[in-house]
């Protein structure tokens, strides 16, 4: 048994799926053989003493109907009557030719009586067919007829004792096919009761190994849906495909986990940063250009991408493609963090990163986050401030959709009216009483850092510092949502480049 169980537990999900149709295949051969053998013995053996029956009786219906109808003939010598012996003497000679003379066949009894039937009625039919044509005289004529009298008698007598033969030996052989019908079903119920607890052991298995694992996976992975990376480690015994998968989402749980703390305590420390900045505009700009360094060199970016990419590519080798696409997105997400170098960037890179962003954020709400773009300007050709969408949305989902119950929808509509640009971010999340939000608009206007937080007090600063005619206005209502309009400068490439003739620093790719 433990090597049965051993082997069970190193063969692999085609091998054990194999075996199952394997044995439920052989269940249904040994059942046809059993089925087939039945046929054999009922419809063949019995079949074959049925028809030595009936062949011995129908050799004795015959020769009674020839004897009667040469009687008949006898008596009346008509045209009609002659034409009814010569089909009895027919259907008599069909009778008898119909069983083989075959000593192997029909055993020395029969054999002996059926040759004497045979060799008499081939010299009956001589004798009958010289006194049917009627060339005999009268004393030759009654001695052929009182000769055929005697081997009339004499053939009923030897078909008589022939169909007694057979009879017999059919009894015989039917009781030596008695204790064969009756064996067969015990055997073949005893065969099938052992196929089906094999079948029934097989599909228990199967489901322990395959199936449990599986739905324990399932149900881990809504638990870290939901950033619940800590829990027990799924403990399988198999060491098929099932227990690699699993094995390796143990160890791709404890990494994610422990990368997103990291991000985790990166983001504790730069609004700690961001709480000690000074008012004066050259410490802010200073502040700006450090906080931006430290977003860009926190994390290694050889190690960061290697190791995405190898999660990644373990990702794809195991067909998890929902978090391969998470691992790209996050990536895509970084990249573009370390490598911006420029204060500007084209709006279709800003929207880009706050798509991946939200990309990462629906993993984990699922169906609480919406998130809707209404853009009616050209994106690849207006350049805004780097790092400007995304924050403003991560204070939406962080601040106003992850305290709602229900969830809500982030709103991003940008257009230009005149020569101004307009970025207006709407959130229908838990929304701010009106103490909180005059509390933040004050901060703005006082550049207050300590109240305003990190993402929108940074981008106020830049914004205001890059250009003299920008602004922005935050608008809540407490249950109904916040919203946030930028107003900025209409930048086309044309006049960017003509502003920045040196192009060095701007992330096109």
């Amino acid at each position: 048994m433990k090597k049965l169980n051993s082997f069970w537990i190193k063969a692999t999900i085609k091998n054990k799926i194999s075996l199952f149709i394997g044995t439920v295949l052989l269940t249904i051969v040994v059942a046809i053989v059993f089925d087939a053998f039945l046929i054999r013995l009922f419809v063949i053996d019995i079949n074959e003493i049925m028809e030595d029956n009936s062949n011995g009786g129908q050799i004795i219906i015959s020769l009674d109907e020839e004897k009667a109808s040469f009687n008949k003939y006898i008596d009346n010598k008509s045209e009609d009557n002659l034409n009814e012996l010569m089909k009895a003497l027919d259907n008599t000679s069909k009778a008898i030719d119909k069983v083989p003379l075959d000593y192997n066949y029909l055993g020395e009894d029969r054999y002996a009586q059926l040759f004497s039937l045979k060799t008499t009625y081939g010299v009956y039919r001589q004798y009958m067919d010289e006194l049917l044509n009627g060339d005999l005289l009268k004393d030759e004529y009654v001695s052929k007829l009182y000769s055929i009298y005697n081997m009339q008698d004499y053939m009923v007598s030897y078909s008589r004792r022939f169909v007694d033969f057979t009879l017999k030996e059919g009894n015989a052989k039917y009781k030596e096919l008695i204790p064969k019908v009756l064996a067969i079903p015990v055997l073949a119920l005893a065969i099938s009761a052992f196929f089906f607890v094999v079948v029934v052991e097989i599909s228990r298995r199967m489901n322990k190994d395959i199936t449990e694992p599986v739905l324990t996976l399932a149900d881990a992975s809504r638990r870290i849906a939901i950033n619940d990376f800590y829990i027990d480690d799924v403990v399988v015994k198999n060491e098929d495909e099932i227990g690699e998968l699993v094995h390796a989402f143990n160890k791709m749980k404890y990494a994610t986990g422990e990368y997103i703390d990291a991000l985790e305590k990166r983001r504790e420390a730069l609004d700690r940063l961001h709480a000690k900045e000074v008012e004066t505009l050259e410490v802010e700009k200073q502040l700006d250009a450090m906080n931006l360094e430290l977003l860009k060199n926190q994390i290694n970016p050889h190690f960061l991408f290697n190791t995405l990419n190898v999660i990644g590519g373990m990702a794809n080798l195991e067909g998890a493609d929902t978090t391969e696409e998470m691992i790209k997105a996050l990536s895509s997400l970084f990249r573009y963090n370390l490598k911006t170098q420029g204060k500007e960037v084209l709006l279709s890179k800003e929207l880009q990163v706050s798509e991946n962003y939200m990309y990462l954020q629906k993993m984990r709400f699922g169906d609480r986050v919406k998130y809707i773009v209404k853009c009616t300007v050209d994106a690849d050709d207006v350049f805004v401030p780097t790092f400007t969408l995304q924050p403003l949305i991560e204070n939406c989902i962080i601040h106003g959709i992850a305290p709602k119950m229900e969830g809500g929808c982030v709103l991003v509509e940008i257009s230009k009216r005149e020569e101004n640009l307009f970025i207006s971010v709407v959130d229908t999340g838990v929304g701010m009483s009106q103490e909180t939000l005059d509390k933040l608009v004050r901060s703005l206007e006082q550049k207050d850092s300590a109240s305003m937080g990190i993402g929108m007090g940074n981008i106020y600063r830049r914004i205001k510092a890059m250009y003299k005619t920008a602004s922005m206005v935050v608008e809540s209502k407490e249950g109904v949502g916040t919203s946030v309009e930028i107003e900025l400068p209409y930048i086309n490439s044309d006049t960017y480049y003509k502003e920045n003739s040196n192009v060095q620093g701007i992330d096109s790719r």
